[in-house]
């Protein structure tokens, strides 16, 4: 099948696709006559396989363990068990994080009950003038990415 059969077969764009391909995930399609890519079964399995990862919000890097397993399936697998709980750490992490994100948010839009001029607004001032201890910015270092980076996608959905 070609790319574009292989995109709707899998309900994925195409650039994903090569994307994909470029990263090492996806292995190089043979090509017809015609120098057009030529997909086959074995694409559409892998490919639903790194969706279902990504999905899971897995990082490039755990995909590609998890594929060696799947191309080396007489090797111990615990280390899937380990990608698996670093995982399940990482996305852990990034609750706590989001819910004292809430926090904050919820603490800021407190400080706004009603509606009024926007120099006025409580929201925006303390946005623009954040009190040493409360709503300061967390310092890059102690943001995980991992999971984080859901929100910096590229278009594409990869």
């Amino acid at each position: 099948m070609k790319i574009g059969e292989l995109a709707v077969a899998t309900a994925t764009q195409i650039e994903t696709i090569r994307f994909y391909e470029r990263e090492g995930l996806i292995p190089s399609p043979g090509r017809s006559a015609g120098n057009y890519r030529l997909y086959d079964d074995s694409h559409v399995r892998r490919l639903i396989f790194i969706r279902r990862c990504r999905g899971l919000d897995m990082a490039l890097d755990e995909i590609r363990t998890l594929l060696h397993f799947i191309d080396q399936p007489g090797a111990d697998c615990g280390e899937v068990n380990q990608v698996l709980d670093d995982h399940i750490g990482h996305v852990a992490k990034r609750i706590r994080e989001l819910r004292e994100l809430e926090t904050e948010l919820q603490d800021l839009r407190s400080r706004c009950q009603s509606t009024s001029p926007g120099q006025a607004c409580a929201i925006l001032r303390e946005l623009n003038h954040p009190q040493v201890g409360a709503l300061t910015p967390r310092p890059t270092s102690d943001i995980h990415t991992h999971v984080g980076a859901v929100h910096r996608r590229k278009a594409g959905g990869q």
